[in-house]
């Protein structure tokens, strides 16, 4: 239906999604989110005389959702229809070749002790570490069993490999226990067709552990979303928005990539992504501006830094909204509370910044957003509004 219903105008729309924002009361701090914690005058106000509240479940009632999913959902692609993987995700982020056949793989360089994974990420290494231990690998690990392979480095303790050659397969699980002190795992097939692809997946760790024995921290390698290029239709045919993604993370620069959006360069900060979208404000109608730290901040269960990392957002809100958008929605992929260290099922808080003259009133963290006029609805649901409140959609019937 949407499909009949676009308007073609020069309206913009922009998403201000702050990854993993969700978050649950803390028994530490009041039981106050970091939403509610943080000082945002910008936002708050922008919700109080111009804003309305709500929820979206990325996936489904009970599921945690990835990064990929999450964030698929926000841009109105059912993410039970559309699987792409995080290696996918994060090699096209980085500007590797991904070619048709290919497999990639997102990695991250872990420590290892006794067969057990004390970190899974080697204590954040810096990415000049990440850079020196790729090139070790690279200059050493070229070819599995006839199957080339090329690696990246990408930000702090992450890389990306890509696996190349005849009948690979993505059939695999993923060579990760994704938690702290559990096993060391390596990957399995899970078709007969992609036993190939498992020895070849594991032999690249082992050598990669054999090279690394000697490093007193990142001393092994975890592979995770196993995956080739999907068929997807573009987000401007889509919805007939030239889009255009700010975002710093390889991985969200490759969800961006995907669904055919423009990324321009990797912004060093945020006023540098903010200078981007002035400069490019007037060739696009739709923008992905994208912030990490809110994730990373949840994800070390760090209640302060995720409310540092929400005031330092609101900080340059004056200048994103200045820009005059149509309408603005701020939300995040996922929640990730401090207290679950992870990505959790929780419903994510949700802003739509209107010029409709509509308001609920209230000031922007979860438990106002459960009163909200949007209510609760799924994330997939969310562009149709966002279209609609940019003045996007005609009217359906006579």
């Amino acid at each position: 239906m949407i499909d009949d219903l676009l308007l073609s105008n020069d309206n913009k729309i922009i998403f201000l999604i702050l990854d993993g924002l969700g978050d649950i009361p803390n028994p530490s701090f009041n039981l106050q989110t970091p939403l509610e914690a943080a000082k945002k005058p910008n936002l708050d106000g922008l919700a109080a005389k111009s804003g309305v509240l709500g929820r979206i479940i990325p996936v489904d009632i009970g599921i945690t959702p990835g990064s990929g999913p999450g964030h698929l959902s926000l841009f109105g692609y059912d993410p039970m229809e559309h699987e792409i993987g995080r290696g996918v995700l994060e090699v096209l982020g980085l500007n590797m070749d991904l070619r048709e056949g290919d497999l990639a793989a997102r990695a991250n360089f872990c420590t290892v002790r006794d067969g057990v994974v004390t970190d899974r990420r080697a204590g954040r290494i810096p990415t000049e570490q990440t850079e020196r231990l790729c090139a070790m690998i690279s200059g050493s690990v070229r070819e599995i069993e006839g199957v080339e392979v090329i690696i990246k480095p990408g930000k702090s303790h992450r890389f990306a490999v890509i696996f190349r050659g005849a009948g690979l397969s993505d059939k695999l699980t993923d060579a990760d226990p994704h938690k702290d002190n559990k096993p060391f795992a390596y990957t399995r097939a899970r078709s007969e067709d992609a036993d190939l692809t498992a020895r070849v997946v594991n032999g690249f760790i082992g050598a990669v552990m054999d090279l690394l024995k000697a490093e007193p921290v990142a001393n092994a390698a975890l592979l995770r979303g196993f995956s080739s290029m999907p068929d997807i239709k573009p987000f401007t045919e889509k919805y007939r928005m030239k889009a255009l993604a700010i975002a710093t993370y390889p991985m969200y620069r490759g969800i961006a990539k995907v669904l055919g959006m423009d990324v321009r360069q990797e912004p060093a900060d945020y006023d540098e992504a903010v200078r981007i979208l002035k400069e490019n404000y007037n060739d696009y109608q739709f923008f992905f501006f994208h912030v990490k730290e809110t994730d990373l901040a949840g994800e070390d269960g760090n209640f302060e830094e995720k409310v540092k990392a929400i005031e330092e957002v609101d900080r340059i809100v004056p200048a994103i909204y200045g820009l005059g958008p149509q309408a603005m929605i701020v939300t995040g992929d996922h929640s990730t509370p401090c207290p679950l260290k992870g990505h959790s099922w929780h419903p994510v808080p949700l802003l739509i910044v209107t010029k409709t003259g509509e308001t609920d009133g209230l000031a922007f963290h979860e438990k106002n957003c459960v009163r909200g006029s949007v209510g609760t609805i799924y994330s997939k649901e969310l562009m149709p509004a966002a279209l609609a409140h940019g003045m996007r959609l005609d009217k359906y019937g006579a």
